[in-house]
Formats: structure tokens, sequence, C-alpha cells
């Protein structure tokens, strides 16, 4: 009977300290992490035009992330798989839940083998995509197109772009207005400036988005109504964009960046690449000339970065939301409003923490095995001296 009752008592022991390293690491992390973070306040907007009086609930609540990397068949380890992509979607659906954003942005490269991959491996990975970032229809998904969805300047083709946009119903270039807040969506993959039939599309849409916000700064200032040149031109809240993009603007490097989410010290000072690390020079003037952007969102470095561009135009580059890029992934909480913006970042569990904590179970149970191994040896030996003395005894 006493053996019995060990023997369940070890056995509950495991299952208390398995399942609940499972249920920690694979769903309670999420929460205290999500909770630390919160919508940060217009009146305390650090960018803009001016600081808006308008009330919280007027401004856009968007949730900016970056660099899904959704694996896929030819490189992607099926437990490598499993593991990221599930803690991905749980921390996505975790946010939602506890911070309700209005409109969710993704700025480029959904998917890790978008620009190789067939149709079969294609619909596949646009399942799953689907499956893990899943909302409510009162909040909107927007994703941009990154050099791993539809390949490099190189890579890229028509059919890629076009099965792209065709998956998520809209043109990888355009505007998205939200409460009278301008999103400005750009294809910056199209940006290599040489002249091949998708970027000569992507440059001409441009052009007439900038003319037609422009235009519609001058409806607004103009007292006579009509303004040269501006005849047909579609217009928007008269405020300047929120730029998004995959690439970011042309930088150096990323030695000027700081914080907990940039890149590795050894990395800071290596020197990107124009046109495949960031943007080129001429691309980046392009779109601060066209756009006057009052903030630019980007992502492709999987590290954190803030950098002024021409001491006016500030640029964030938003980290990788994979756990398989980083180990801190985080996203950005953006309160947007006509004329001023508030920023605020969070930080998911670091993977180390999980890996931590599962270590930490495992040595626990290795700790319980053997004590309940040298019990049950030392209840043995205390048995057969008892029995040898009542033998000799008789």
């Amino acid at each position: 009977m006493p053996r019995f009752s060990v023997r369940w008592m070890v056995a509950l022991v495991l299952i208390v300290v398995v399942g609940g390293a499972f249920i920690f690491c694979e769903y309670l992390i999420y929460f205290p992490a999500i909770l630390k973070c919160a919508w940060p306040k217009i009146s305390h907007a650090r960018g803009g035009e001016g600081i808006d009086d308008r009330p919280m609930d007027s401004a856009v609540r968007a949730m900016v992330l970056s660099d899904t990397h959704l694996l896929g068949a030819v490189g992607g380890h099926w437990f490598d798989k499993l593991r990221r992509e599930w803690q991905m979607e749980r921390a996505f659906q975790t946010a939602l839940w506890l911070l309700r954003p209005e409109i969710v942005f993704i700025l480029g490269d959904i998917f890790d083998e978008g620009k190789w991959s067939n149709q079969k491996h294609w619909e596949d990975d646009v399942r799953r995509f689907h499956r893990m970032f899943r909302h409510s229809t009162d909040i909107e998904l927007v994703v941009l197109v990154g050099n791993h969805d539809i390949g490099f300047h190189y890579e890229m083709d028509w059919f890629k772009l076009q099965r792209f946009e065709k998956v998520f119903n809209a043109s990888s270039t355009r505007i998205v207005t939200r409460k009278g807040v301008n999103f400005l969506l750009v294809n910056s993959v199209a940006l290599h400036g040489d002249g091949c039939p998708i970027c000569q599309s992507v440059e001409k849409e441009l052009t007439k988005l900038s003319r037609d916000l422009n235009c519609s700064r001058q409806n607004t200032q103009s007292s006579s109504g009509g303004m040269d040149g501006c005849e047909g031109t579609h217009l928007y809240p008269p405020a300047a964009p929120i730029m998004l993009q995959h690439y970011p603007l042309y930088r150096v490097s990323d030695a000027g960046c700081t914080g907990l989410d940039a890149a590795p010290p050894e990395e800071r000072h290596l020197l990107f690449r124009e046109k495949y690390d960031v943007l080129s020079k001429e691309a980046s003037q392009k779109l601060l000339q066209w756009f006057k952007p009052r903030l630019i969102l980007s992502g492709h470095t999987h590290s954190g970065c803030e950098v002024l561009h021409d001491n006016k135009y500030p640029e964030i580059s938003v980290p990788s939301f994979s756990w398989r890029n980083r180990n801190n992934p985080s996203f950005i909480l953006a309160s947007v409003s006509p004329s001023s913006y508030a920023l605020s970042k969070c930080f998911m569990p670091e993977e180390s923490t999980v890996i931590g904590v599962y270590s930490s179970a495992g040595a626990c149970l290795l700790l319980l095995f053997l004590a309940h191994c040298l019990w049950m040896k030392g209840l043995l030996q205390c048995l057969s001296l008892c029995l040898l003395g009542k033998h000799k005894s008789l």
C-alpha cells in the first residue's frame, strides 16, 4: 500500500510539473508580457504637425509588426515550423484579445519562400497564415509585400506579385484612410530605379498618389476652391501620410541604433547595400520629396532602429515578429490622429525564457526521479534487513 501511494504521488507531481510548464510556456506566458503594454496617449505625441486635443477614441489604434517569415516546404524543418509559428499565433491572438487594435499592419516578408514556392506550397503557406493571423471582422489586417514574398528585384515577376495581391485582395501600392489618417503603403521591392515593367507601374502609381495627396492638402488651403493641375484627382484627408514599406530608406548602417531590439553590437557597423539591405539614395529622396511623410515605418532588417532623415522625417524600423529571427520579438502600438501620433513598443516573451522554463522543469523531473529511485532503494534495503533480522531470531 505505501509503495502504491508513493507511485501515485510521484505520478501526480510529474503531471503537475510537466502540465504546468506546458500550459505556462504555450499559453499563459504571453499574458503578463502583453499586459505590460498599453496604447500611447495622443496627448503625449512626439511628432506630427502639432498636439491634437482630440479624445483617445478618435485616434486610430494601429498595431504594426513585420517579417513573420512563415517557413516553407523547402527550407523549413517541421519542428521549427511548429514551434515558431505556434509562438507567433499565440502572441498575435493574445495581443488582439487584450489590446483590441482597429487595424494591423504587417510590413512584408510574410512568407519565407514565397519567392520560389510552387502553387501547392503557396496555398499551404497562405492557409497557415490565415489560421495564425485570424481576426474578427471589426479588426482590419493590411499586409505589405516584401522581398521574400515575391523575390528580390531580379526574381520578382507579374505572376508572383499578382498572386500575392490576389490573396490579400488589394494593390501593393495604395493609400488606406482611417479617421482622417492617411496610411501610404509602398511596394518598396519595385523601387529599383532601372525602369523594369513592375518598377515603372509602381512609380507611376506613386506619382499619382503624390499628386492626389498634394492636391488634397492644397484644396483645404485654397479659398478659391479651384487648383491648377488638380482636375480629376482623388481627394484624401488633408494630412501628411504615415508611410509604410518593407525596405528601410537609405542609411549607411545601424551604427546609431540603440535599444533592446537593436542589431547586436558586432553587426551595427556593417555597411548596408543599396537596393538590397536598404533602398537606394535616389529612391529614398524621391519618396521623401513626393510625400513628405510625418513618419516612416519599415521592416526587413529584423532589428529595431530609429532614424531621422533630413532632420525632419523620422523612420522606425520594426523588428521581426518571428522567434526564428530574434530572441525578443516586438511590435509597435501606434495611436494616430490626423495631426499627431504617439508610439510605444510591446515586447513578446523571450524564447530563451521558454527554453529556460522547460529546462528547469526537466531538471526537476530528473531530480525527482533520482530521489524516488534512491528512496525506493533505501526502503527495499530496510525491508530486507528487517526480514533478515526476523529470520535470524527464528
